[in-house]
């Protein structure tokens, strides 16, 4: 692999959902997230970055350096477990020179799990152990995606020919449900990348780098499914500083990048309905910013 990253960054990401459920709320019957005083669609950090694991783990395959420890149907301690064998660290010596193997498992999961060198993670088999390594703070950061307009959460009923039951099928000839949409969104989530913790931490590389910016715009290209709609990523507008600890304060480059509906007097049903504005004369010295979409 590559050498950890020397800059840091931000990040901001438009994406977009028609006809879908983008984030489901399982407290209240799956509807879309919203947020109750506003009337803004949200889809949580989680969801985003079960995407980007899925893109990595769908191209790597699982290949040497790049599993996905945060993934279905793995319970983690099978993960855990792996640097255990690795280490040779079994109940008997775990205790003996303890932060040399804190050291040591840390970077063996930073160095085989890709979303641990990226999003950092809580090992609850280690931490039940008490190695300090369970704990670990990954470079990347991302926060909830909001949508730039209120949504609205649209049910729709539907039916099904297949009956359930063959005792049920003697009563009717199909059955009813529902699914939860929103007609049209356009969402906005912002991101941080820490050179300093991927030195320090995790070795996040500029290999990874690279990969996670992949994996950004294409997360939702194998990821179709009725229940989502059409979802797609607009922008990718990446803000590099010139150094690792950063060169300005992170909302003065936020701000830069306007979102406004064109006609205020229709609802946007596309993303031709929105203007993009970036005030590039507001970006301070020492950062420099790449539209990737």
């Amino acid at each position: 692999m590559s050498e950890a990253i020397k800059n840091r960054y931000e990040f901001i990401i438009l994406f977009d959902v028609k006809n879908g459920n983008p984030n489901g709320d399982p407290d209240a019957g799956n509807m879309p997230r919203i947020d109750a005083e506003t009337g803004h669609g949200i889809v949580t950090d989680v969801c985003l970055k079960r995407k980007i694991r899925n893109y990595v783990e769908t191209v790597k395959e699982d290949a040497e350096g790049y599993k996905i420890y945060i993934k279905e149907n793995v319970p983690l301690n099978v993960s855990d477990k792996s640097a255990y064998i690795a280490l040779d660290i079994n109940s008997e010596n775990i205790g003996t020179l303890k932060n040399e193997k804190d050291e040591l498992i840390r970077d063996f999961m930073c160095k085989n799990f890709f979303d641990i060198r990226t999003f950092g993670a809580v090992m609850t088999t280690f931490v039940k152990a008490k190695l300090n390594c369970g704990q670990v703070r990954g470079p990347v950061q991302m926060g909830f995606a909001r949508s730039i307009d209120p949504i609205v959460q649209q049910e729709v009923s539907i039916t099904r020919v297949a009956i359930t039951t063959e005792e049920d099928a003697k009563k009717k000839e199909t059955e009813m449900g529902r699914k939860y949409i929103v007609p049209y969104a356009l969402y906005r989530a912002e991101g941080h990348i820490s050179a300093n913790l991927a030195r320090r931490v995790t070795g996040f590389s500029e290999d990874d780098l690279s990969l996670f910016w992949e994996a950004i715009i294409n997360m939702f290209e194998h990821d179709y499914s009725a229940a989502r709609g059409e979802m797609n990523v607009r922008e990718l507008i990446v803000f590099k500083h010139d150094s690792e600890l950063g060169n300005t304060q992170s909302y003065k480059l936020f701000d830069t990048v306007k979102v406004e509906r064109k006609n205020l007097s229709l609802p946007a049903r596309k993303y031709d309905d929105y203007n993009v504005i970036l005030e590039n004369d507001k970006i301070p010295s020492g950062v420099s910013c790449i539209r990737m979409i």
